[in-house]
């Protein structure tokens, strides 16, 4: 008895001192969303075309040959991969001995409403690529796509393979056949009328794509996210991980419409990249024309991006050594949760170090 009343004292003096660093966090909450700081590795711009800016990141300590070009979505930031000190998959790969570059796509304007997928791939992506090379001083690079940007190294790859020591890629939607994932089921030809969107509002809007993602669960997205924030209001470190990810989440970029129609309509409703029908400028990608090292990072809870999208490119490429990965994230977990820096990165970088070159 006299242990059941020391707990409820216990729990009733806690929840008094919550409740008054609550109130106390309250206060502060403008300036701890203020003092928010992102991508907090240093890097040089190297290469600028158009809204893109290829980001070099300053390492003195380099001992692998092959740098690594991160290839992000067209959707959001790509800050993710460098949101925190203890949350950056860039500082992972600089501490291996990487020479790490990041494409940063910039903000479509309504001008660019007309750039195709072949003007990213063909044109943005096989200009930087060439410059990463230039810079480092190697004839290969190691291509690192994440998401939408990892479709679009693996159609790179494809055509590239000569320039491509490594392929990996996060969470990336290769195969769209499955129903498992709800913008799978949305994007269906008789429930999207993607051409009327395009038409309408030239690039795809931000706020649309946001929207879309949120009604993925609008229950944790308008109800639990916000309870939670209350509950652990009195935790100042968990309130400035809340505002580096709520500013991130909210950061939505437009994607030029001719692009956001081709990818709905190529892939999400025709699945072109798998059944080998998809061409770029005139020449077919074929899966089959890669052939280097594949790593392939995927989340066991992805409601975005179901690993079995990802994986199933194991069978259409000509790769013998191909390996995955998965922990227990969802699709941004894959990035930032603690998790995948404790478990998942340390032994990634290893895998794309131990099939690269040492530098001289």
């Amino acid at each position: 008895m006299l242990d059941l009343l020391l707990d409820f004292h216990r729990t009733a003096l806690s929840e008094t001192v919550h409740a008054w660093e609550r109130t106390i966090n309250a206060l502060r909450l403008p300036q701890i969303a203020s003092d928010v700081r992102i991508a907090h590795s240093p890097h040089d711009v190297v290469y600028e075309e158009d809204t893109l800016r290829l980001l070099r990141f300053r390492n003195d300590s380099i001992d692998v040959a092959e740098p690594i070009l991160i290839c992000y979505a067209l959707v959001n930031r790509p800050y993710i991969l460098d949101l925190q000190a203890d949350r950056s998959v860039v500082r992972q790969l600089l501490k291996r001995g990487f020479d790490v570059y990041l494409i940063d796509w910039g903000v479509p304007t309504a001008a660019d409403r007309s750039l195709a997928l072949a003007d990213y791939i063909e044109g943005f992506l096989k200009n930087v690529a060439a410059r990463v090379c230039n810079l480092s001083g190697s004839r290969q690079l190691n291509l690192l796509g994440y998401c939408m940007g990892g479709t679009m190294s693996a159609i790179y790859t494809a055509l590239h393979q000569e320039q491509v020591r490594n392929l990996i890629l996060m969470a990336a939607p290769i195969d769209f056949s499955s129903d498992q994932g709800l913008l799978n089921l949305w994007s269906h030809e008789e429930l999207f009328d993607v051409d009327a969107l395009v038409e309408a509002y030239g690039n795809c809007p931000g706020s649309f794509l946001q929207s879309c993602f949120q009604l993925r669960d609008p229950v944790q997205n308008y109800l639990m996210k916000y309870m939670n924030f209350y509950e652990k209001m009195y935790d100042s470190e968990f309130l400035t991980n809340f505002f580096v990810m709520e500013r991130w989440t909210n950061d939505n970029i437009p994607v030029a419409g001719e692009t956001f129609r081709e990818f709905v309509k190529k892939f999400y409703q025709q699945n072109e990249l798998i059944r080998g029908e998809f061409r770029l400028l005139g020449n077919p990608v074929r899966l089959d024309q890669i052939t280097c090292p594949i790593l392939m990072l995927v989340a066991d809870r992805d409601d975005l991006v179901p690993a079995a999208s990802t994986l199933a490119l194991r069978d259409y490429v000509r790769s013998e050594d191909v390996e995955s990965m998965s922990i227990d994230a969802g699709h941004i977990g894959l990035a930032v949760s603690s998790r995948a820096h404790r478990q998942l990165w340390p032994q990634a970088a290893m895998w794309i170090a131990d099939r690269s070159k040492a530098r001289r």
